[in-house]
């Protein structure tokens, strides 16, 4: 079964109005800048669950469009009294329409990317950084997976002072074993990342998502904008965010631009 971009465009902007109508201020309920400086931290120590809605428009000779709901649950356990073993997951829900005139779209799951993070539990100068590998597994359908595992490295570092975060997140991917009629994986994922959290827990930020792709040696460079802010509703707090997105780099046939809704569900320690 297909679904169309524009019923589920719909249903999340107005699950994002409602939300953000009946929530109640973060920083009145007293979490405020904290918990938003939390988020921008990829591998702080607070559990979250963003659902992170990706629009990308103009794929292939046919213009097709493409609709994401990646979920993407962070969760932070304490390994020893100085360190923290992080993990973060993505799993991909996509329905792509027609990108081929006369092939059709489709719907299905994509491949699960796990990273996991050992990082310091005590931060200097507001310095934090984390280590570890990361995994391919191959959830995907034939569609959208590569029917491969792949593992690889994975590290961030980020500086946090003043209301601003400055930061890089980096993997390597190569694929290791899988159905040997699939191509093999090797690819490089960057995304530097800079973001502004004002007293009142609204934050603006920049980054890049870029993938280089080694088997074809071809880049893929979204730029995105994006503005959020942490409502609560009773004692739940809640982050609420939407961007917009450019592709300056792009293989052929791929997304020219796109965009994002997040519902990030926190839960602090």
């Amino acid at each position: 079964m297909h679904f169309t971009f524009s019923g589920r465009a719909l249903a999340a902007a107005a699950l994002l109005v409602s939300c953000a109508v009946h929530a109640q201020d973060a920083e009145e309920a007293g979490n405020g800048q904290g918990l938003a400086e939390q988020l921008a931290n990829p591998i702080s120590n607070l559990i979250s669950v963003p659902f992170q809605f990706n629009y990308d428009c103009c794929y292939g000779p046919a213009d097709g469009d493409r609709f994401t709901l990646n979920i993407q649950p962070v969760i932070p356990v304490s390994a020893s009294s100085d360190w923290n073993l992080i993990t973060r997951t993505i799993l991909p829900v996509i329905s792509q329409s027609e990108t081929v005139r006369g092939q059709g779209g489709d719907t299905g799951l994509g491949d699960t990317v796990q990273s996991f993070f050992l990082s310091p539990k005590a931060s200097s100068n507001g310095l934090v950084w984390g280590v570890g590998p990361v995994i391919l597994w191959p959830t995907g359908n034939s569609t959208f997976g590569s029917k491969k595992f792949g593992a690889g490295p994975t590290a961030v570092v980020l500086k946090q002072g003043g209301g601003m975060t400055f930061g890089l997140l980096a993997n390597h991917i190569w694929s290791f074993a899988g159905k040997s009629e699939r191509e093999d994986i090797s690819a490089t994922f960057i995304q530097p990342f800079i973001t502004k959290t004002l007293p009142d827990s609204t934050s603006f930020g920049l980054n890049t998502e870029t993938t280089y792709d080694w088997k074809h040696k071809t880049w893929t460079v979204p730029v995105n904008a994006t503005v959020s802010h942490v409502f609560a509703f009773g004692k739940q707090p809640v982050s609420l965010g939407v961007g917009a997105k450019y592709y300056a780099e792009r293989p052929a046939g791929g997304p020219e631009w796109g965009a994002r809704f997040v519902m990030t569900l926190l839960f602090p320690k």
